[in-house]
């Protein structure tokens, strides 16, 4: 039920980007949902992609440090309050959001929202729980 996802750490410079995208095309993998943070002195780039091994493999060759992560992909109604049904879910069974980021596949439909939780098992035994569809990362790595 967890989604790898790999964190690319970016020096705040012109070009950085641009060249993950690159190693990332050439190595034919494709993106499926990311994330831009930023400090004034360095980016994380956090990543879903078709195939986290090659792509970590691919940037830690040229230099970029890359971590893997599990976060856990929730299908959530496209609707207003939609995303406050999971958010109260979690918060009532005392789980904490570490960060997030979303986007939507089946407009007026569904979205999906990858989370970053303190408790991974946890937040997945109580969504379940709750009837929330939770989306296998085999399912978003082939999208």
């Amino acid at each position: 039920m967890k989604v790898e996802q790999i964190s690319i750490f970016l020096e705040n410079r012109a070009g950085r980007l641009e060249e993950v995208t690159r190693v990332l095309a050439e190595n034919d993998i494709s993106i499926r949902a990311l994330s831009l943070a930023d400090t004034s002195d360095f980016g994380i780039l956090r990543l879903i992609v078709s195939d986290h091994e090659k792509a970590k493999k691919a940037l830690k060759d040229i230099g970029f440090t890359v971590g893997r992560t599990s976060v856990v992909a929730v299908e959530v109604a496209d609707k207003p309050g939609g995303l406050y049904t999971i958010l109260n879910i979690l918060s009532h069974g005392g789980i904490n959001v570490e960060y997030m980021y979303a986007f939507v596949q089946d407009p007026k439909q569904t979205a999906t929202i990858i989370f970053r939780f303190d408790k991974t098992d946890q937040a997945i035994e109580l969504l379940l729980k709750n009837n929330i569809t939770i989306i296998p990362g085999e399912k978003l790595y082939d999208l």
